[in-house]
């Protein structure tokens, strides 16, 4: 994989120009495109900005995030050729710290259940998850440096830890998710994929103009409450193996690791995200569902069908239980600094007609706290398995140090 820290210290010493950084990812690009099929729209003559700390960084952008050089369609016929007049504001952030927007990353229709034809880059008899397949797989197969994805489930957490890559989740709204296609106004959240967690540290930072999420140099051994979920069922054999090697790796390293029950209504917020999700979906979607229905794709037209009598009170009802989930899940970080939690329930499923389970992820998503993922193992078939670092609401920088830490931990 290409290295976001390692590409800023080389142009930064004048080893490596930017032009020719970008150049290396079109090359790996027209290498690896053809096999994986991460890309819905490139450009394969794009240059380098000259200044910017992302100067040289080449970016795939998820395809439901508007761009003013590319078709932003979705994943679905019905926006095939939409031209948006304009950037959305994470796109402008990019361009405004020196990246180089290169394509188009694959999503399911509308970020939602149907998968895309992408592979995954390690194992193209599995998938790469979703609904984030192109940016996920796009780094971890060595083509680009940096992506964006979003979650509104467990979209980013999932493929990254599906394609061996690391990536963030960021607190609800650190992002603007102004010209992202919504989902759920109460869940979407735009990510960032690379190839370890300094390099989705300094792509976060540089986004956002705040030097404080950069991951420092010497990270201090955190306190780590390890959380199994055990509402959200069991998880798979290399999913438990996968939480139980970093718990292990942290302690070893010096973190103070130990296991840790959640309240009862953060279990029962989980119970509720659907309730949040398909509600707002119904409203998101109401244009496309009425006005395209047969046009529509079959998967979500068909959870669309099934959720349409949902009704304020349950949705209220639902809201309610999920700020006092987050009230509550504000005192248990205050005996640990962090939690460390699963990804996703095992490797990535064999198959293209399912992208995986967001049942790990959901919660999160739903209390709005910073999440990142850290390559953990990897199992038979070549298929990496990571494990999630979550940190309170608004400490995006405590939660990439823990991660940057674990990730240490377990490269020794």
């Amino acid at each position: 994989m290409i290295s976001l820290a390692e590409l800023q210290v080389r142009i930064e010493r004048g080893e490596l120009s930017p032009d020719t950084a970008v150049a290396h990812s079109l090359e790996a690009i027209r290498a690896h495109e053809g096999t994986v099929g991460a890309f819905v729209c490139r450009d394969d003559h794009a240059r380098a900005q000259t200044t910017g700390p992302l100067r040289g960084i080449a970016v795939g952008i998820k395809d439901i995030i508007d761009t003013a050089d590319f078709p932003t369609e979705m994943g679905s016929q019905i926006y095939r050729g939409h031209r948006p007049r304009g950037d959305a504001p994470v796109v402008m952030a990019l361009k405004r710290a020196g990246a180089t927007i290169v394509g188009k990353t694959t999503t399911t229709a509308f970020a939602a259940n149907d998968p895309t034809a992408t592979l995954n880059p390690h194992n193209g008899a599995h998938t790469p998850g979703g609904s984030s397949s192109g940016s996920a797989a796009a780094v971890g197969a060595g083509m680009i440096p940096l992506a964006l994805g979003t979650q509104t489930g467990g979209s980013v957490i999932r493929p990254a830890s599906f394609c061996g890559v690391a990536a963030i989740k960021p607190s609800y709204r650190l992002l603007p998710t102004v010209g992202v296609k919504c989902f759920s106004w109460t869940l979407d959240t735009v990510g960032l994929f690379g190839a370890g967690v300094r390099d989705v540290a300094l792509g976060l930072a540089a986004m956002t103009g705040r030097p404080d999420l950069a991951v420092p140099m010497n990270v201090a051994p955190p306190r780590i409450g390890v959380v199994t979920q055990a509402f959200a069922g069991t998880p798979e054999a290399a999913g438990a193996e996968a939480l139980q090697k970093a718990a292990r790796a942290a302690g070893q390293a010096g973190a103070a690791v130990r296991e840790l029950a959640l309240p009862e209504i953060v279990a029962e917020a989980w119970r509720i995200h659907p309730v949040v999700q398909d509600f707002e979906a119904q409203q998101s979607f109401a244009w496309e569902y009425e006005q395209n229905y047969d046009a529509m794709p079959p998967l979500l037209r068909s959870r669309l069908d099934e959720s349409k009598d949902g009704t304020p009170r349950d949705y209220d009802a639902a809201l309610d239980v999920a700020a006092r989930a987050r009230a509550a899940l504000a005192t248990v970080f205050d005996d640990v600094d962090v939690l460390l939690t699963l990804s996703a329930p095992g490797a990535a499923p064999a198959g293209l007609s399912s992208t995986g389970d967001p049942r790990y992820n959901r919660l999160w998503t739903l209390m709005g706290v910073p999440c990142v993922n850290v390559p953990t193992l990897v199992v038979e078939g070549g298929l990496p398995v990571g494990v999630t670092i979550v940190a309170p609401f608004g400490a995006d920088a405590k939660a990439l140090a823990a991660a940057s830490f674990v990730e240490g931990a377990l490269g020794k």
